[in-house]
């Protein structure tokens, strides 16, 4: 079974709670420390594929984008083609070409909201995605640290 980082994570923090307090040490508790270099080492592993996730939403986006742009030309090019076969009455011609300038106006508005919308969703995974990476780190390092200080500390009995 594969474990997220979320999942190692809680996984170590259980290991934290469970784990049994040294008598007159100040509140240094024992654990297994093999096992909670696994768990780092999964972490380690597991990091490529969130950052490779992260790279996923931006490629995403990319795509979006470029097909709202494709998606825009192609009804540009169709309003041209429909301005350019109108008959060249004079009442009929003006119809078209204010018809066509107004599709070209709502298209480049759509593209614009479209590239918005999307860039504001990436924005928003990739600030999320930092933010649980950002934690995750913080958190590793404050077990790592803690695992260090409680073994290089002597106590003290008060």
């Amino acid at each position: 079974m594969s474990m997220t980082i979320e999942d190692i994570l809680e996984t170590i923090d259980d290991m934290l709670d469970a784990a049994w307090a040294m008598p007159l040490s100040g509140g240094k508790i024992v654990v297994d420390g093999e096992r909670m270099r696994d768990l780092i080492e999964s972490i380690r592993g597991n990091m490529p594929s969130e950052i490779r996730q992260a790279k996923n939403i931006v490629r995403d986006r990319t795509d979006i984008i470029n097909a709202a742009k494709g998606e825009a030309e192609s009804i540009i090019r169709n309003a041209e083609e429909r301005r350019n076969q109108i008959v060249s009455q004079e009442e009929i011609v003006k119809q078209a070409q204010e018809k066509a300038n107004e599709l070209q106006t709502q298209t480049q508005k759509r593209v614009r909201e479209m590239r918005r919308t999307a860039q504001e969703f990436t924005e928003d995974l990739l600030r999320r995605t930092e933010e649980t990476l950002t934690q995750q780190v913080a958190q590793v390092r404050q077990a790592r640290q803690s695992l260090r200080s409680g073994g290089n500390k002597t106590t003290d009995v008060e």
